[in-house]
């Protein structure tokens, strides 16, 4: 995106997050049971889960939207139910759908939404971070879907808040706007803004997330970096090449001694290369669908029996 935003150090303190034995129910239904959850200060924290998993009626909790019928919350060191003006100034929110504002245009959103913040960004400065220059005379309604999104977030932001809400912010996107967008989320972490997204894409979990919170049932069930969450890491690996026109594979914890065999001995063959040969670990995606297949079958499930 066009623009940049000014660094700023990330301030020491208590986590901007925490949450301890959340709950919440509507009847017999509960929503959030037993959730705890910490998002340290500067932090990026990808929270994954299901459709019903209670990803949104926690964070309508952490916004100060919805009021918890158990647990403790502290949000940037304030009770969310109790927060006030000042404490939601602090706070920035990009929902997954925004209210209609078409009929004004870019620069008079940004400003206007300036207006109620102490201390916002400057308006130009932001428009062009987020790569509205251009369209800062189009009125909001003759946006594409991409350019509506990078005008939410700069609402969202244009009071430099210490604390972000992004609610599946790429949802529609097209894969260059996705991108852009991620630049920009980046550039936020790197000036000092702590960041709780919720998204379906693994792919932005995995590009943008210091950590990663899988919630099912309304609780975490895992959470570690993308590169290590349950255990990703010290998963066995899985060689595979071709041979005799078949695609053979073994699953190994010593994937270097493997194909070194494999090496010795086509080299033996006369063949310089193994043909088609691959060494695999499981992505994101493969222990995402076997944590919430486990956690909501009987624990055997494979990721694919989960996947049909």
């Amino acid at each position: 995106m066009a623009g940049t935003l000014v660094a700023m150090s990330t301030a020491a303190g208590p986590p901007a997050i925490a949450v301890t034995g959340l709950h919440k129910h509507y009847g017999d239904k509960h929503a959030v049971d037993g959730l705890d959850l910490q998002v340290d200060r500067g932090e990026i924290v990808a929270v994954l889960g299901p459709n019903g998993a209670g990803k949104t009626t926690t964070v309508e909790i952490l916004e100060g939207y919805r009021h918890r019928d158990g647990g403790q919350v502290q949000v940037l060191g304030v009770d969310p139910q109790a927060g006030d003006r000042a404490w939601r100034s602090r706070i920035g929110i990009v929902l997954q759908s925004s209210e209609d504002l078409g009929s004004a245009t870019v620069t008079e959103l940004v400003r206007h939404f300036a207006a109620y913040y102490p201390h916002h960004r400057d308006v130009e400065g932001l428009i062009a971070a987020v790569g509205l220059s251009e369209k800062a005379r189009t009125r909001a309604r003759h946006l594409s879907g991409g350019q509506r999104r990078r005008l939410d977030v700069a609402l969202g932001i244009v009071g430099k808040p210490e604390l972000l809400f992004l609610d599946e912010p790429t949802t529609g996107f097209d894969p260059q706007a996705r991108h852009d967008f991620w630049d920009l989320v980046e550039s936020l972490r790197d000036e000092g803004t702590t960041i709780l997204l919720t998204t379906h894409y693994l792919e932005e979990a995995e590009r943008l997330a210091d950590r990663v919170v899988v919630v099912t049932d309304g609780t975490v069930v895992a959470q570690g970096s993308p590169h290590d969450l349950g255990g990703r890491t010290s998963h066995r690996a899985l060689v595979r090449w071709n041979e005799d026109d078949v695609v053979r594979e073994r699953a190994t914890d010593s994937p270097t001694r493997v194909v070194a065999e494999l090496a010795a001995r086509f080299a033996a063959a006369g063949q310089d290369e193994v043909p088609g040969l691959q060494v695999l670990r499981p992505s994101l995606e493969d222990v995402y669908l076997q944590l919430i297949g486990a956690e909501q079958t009987t624990g055997t499930t494979t990721i694919e029996e989960v996947r049909r």
